[in-house]
């Protein structure tokens, strides 16, 4: 298949590349994933009200099995991809067909008919894994692996890593966690044809976004490996085996999958927490200071991590900021309805988080690199789909349980009225007491009051454990993996060594492999101090 060629010629990464292929470029679709991560479940639970959807079942369980497709997806896009031979690369042709799938997908999420809880229950389940299962496992794997093939150079990788996740924070720390609470929210309610229009917008506004990401990227690894002729297709099997032998690679699986949990558990609770336990329902300030407050570092960081991380070591460096992601998640807990003891909170955790949030990328593309010195094949897909299952996999499962601890709780979803006479029907009609005064609660634009209800003690223990209680185990269990991650020792020595096995490929001389022998027993053995000293 025949494709635009890329913008991007030199042999170097240059601003232009940075700017436009991973700071701009992804900006779209992050920002589409980045809404639907925090707002997506207040759709279907508080606009479409499924909660009750036969006994609670449909949100706990659909999830899951939506998930369980989602993964399933991920392992054939990943296969796909390591097969995919096109002087564009091996991800970036996928890049340019998610431009399209991306928007189209995205506006079916939110377009739900009305008519019976079955219907409703169909085209969601079919919109979710259109979008999840197809378009978006299609954009991510792809845009995941920009970073790892984009070059060898570890510092250039590493520079492309920070923009990709300045995107990515500025999308979810900004935009979504600033403006949607402060004033998109409060003046869309509950109201179902503002959230249509909405989504929308937000998803035609991908497309000419990707289409950036794919003309300013570059796979110089993958050009790196076909100059050397490097075509030969490994089992799937096989690849499995090369990726769950290695230390590295399942230290990384772990670190991400505990990561993971409490990441998805931690957003999926922030606008429930914001509007029962910490704040009243979309009052435009309680989830703008939290989100503020504490996502200041994240801004800082974009100038501190990765000098830190060149001094000190990305494996180091993330592993004393779990640390303090635990000790300022622990604070949160501990006063979850003080507003200036949770943002102090907010703020420590955020700073902690700087390191995995900005050289995540990076840290993988080592391990990968190592890999492939160790076993001289490069599996980039395969490795993206176990990484891309354990995310999507994690999201169903987390907002099953999430939702199933809703249900069980006794959560209340918001109601909306005409008026406050019909309101005050309603909640006397139910036995139902609204947070604030109703003559309080300002209408939104079309009319539609939208009323936050008082929720039981145990859905706000059940929302606070969410958002800032699972944290402070997960921050614990990361620091204590990353003891053990010490993949940058030797990186430069294999580094030298993979290069100068695709040099003697290309002029056709023998080479060999580091898949057995004395280096390689003592590159992937154990550290035997904390420090990753040998």
């Amino acid at each position: 298949m025949r494709l635009p060629s890329s913008a991007i010629r030199s042999p170097e990464v240059k601003a232009r590349e940075k700017w436009l292929g991973y700071l701009l470029g992804p900006a779209g679709a992050l920002l589409l994933n980045a809404v639907l991560a925090t707002y997506l479940n207040v759709y279907y639970t508080d606009v479409l009200n499924l909660t009750p959807l036969w006994g609670g079942l449909f949100l706990t369980v659909f999830p899951i099995v939506s998930k369980i497709i989602d993964a399933l997806t991920n392992v054939i896009m990943g296969q796909i991809i390591d097969r995919t031979r096109n002087k564009e690369g091996k991800a970036r042709p996928w890049l340019f067909l998610s431009a399209f799938l991306v928007p189209v997908t995205g506006i079916l999420l939110f377009t739900v008919p009305e008519g019976s809880d079955l219907v409703k229950a169909l085209w969601v389940m079919i919109s979710y894994n259109l979008f999840y299962s197809f378009a978006y496992t299609i954009f991510n794997m792809s845009h995941n692996l920009m970073v790892p093939l984009s070059t060898r150079d570890s510092k250039a990788r590493g520079g492309l890593s920070v923009f990709n996740q300045i995107t990515s924070i500025m999308m979810s720390g900004i935009l979504v966690a600033l403006v949607f609470p402060m004033v998109v929210m409060p003046m869309i309610g509950a109201e179902k044809s503002s959230w249509i229009t909405l989504m929308s917008i937000l998803s035609i506004l991908a497309l000419p976004l990707t289409l950036l990401e794919y003309f300013f990227t570059k796979e110089r690894v993958t050009e790196e490996a076909a100059a050397a002729g490097e075509e030969t297709k490994i089992p799937f099997m096989e690849q499995l085996k090369m990726l769950f032998t290695d230390k590295y690679m399942v230290l990384m699986y772990l670190y991400f999958f505990i990561y993971t949990v409490g990441t998805v558990m931690k957003n999926l609770g922030l606008v429930y927490y914001c509007n029962y336990v910490l704040g009243t329902y979309n009052d435009g300030i309680t989830q703008m200071l939290v989100s503020v407050i504490g996502g200041i570092p994240m801004g800082i960081g974009i100038f501190a991590v990765w000098p830190l991380a060149k001094r000190f070591g990305k494996r180091n460096v993330t592993m004393f900021g779990f640390v303090l992601y635990a000790l300022g998640s622990l604070i949160c807990w501990l006063f979850p309805t003080n507003l200036v003891v949770v943002l102090v909170g907010q703020f420590i955790k955020n700073i902690g988080g700087l390191p995995c949030a900005y050289v995540f990328m990076a840290l993988f593309a080592d391990c990968l690199d190592h890999l492939e010195w160790k076993t001289d094949k490069r599996i980039d897909g395969a490795a993206m789909s176990i990484y891309n299952i354990i995310a999507v996999a994690m999201v169903g499962i987390v907002t099953g349980v999430f939702n199933w601890l809703l249900s069980k709780a006794g959560y209340l979803a918001p109601i909306t009225a005409s008026s406050t006479r019909d309101a005050a029907a309603q909640l006397a009609a139910n036995g139902w007491t609204s947070q604030l005064p109703l003559e309080s609660i300002k209408p939104a634009a079309d009319g539609i009051l939208t009323v936050g209800l008082r929720q039981s003690a145990g859905v706000n223990s059940a929302i606070t454990f969410a958002f800032v209680g699972l944290e402070v185990i997960t921050g614990i269990a990361l620091a204590l993996i990353l003891l053990f991650l010490n993949v940058e020792k030797n990186l430069p020595r294999e580094q030298a060594e993979i290069k100068a096995r695709h040099e003697a490929a290309s002029s056709g001389a023998p080479v060999g492999s580091a898949s057995a022998g004395e280096t390689e027993v003592i590159s992937d053995s154990l550290p035997e101090d904390p420090a990753g000293e040998k």
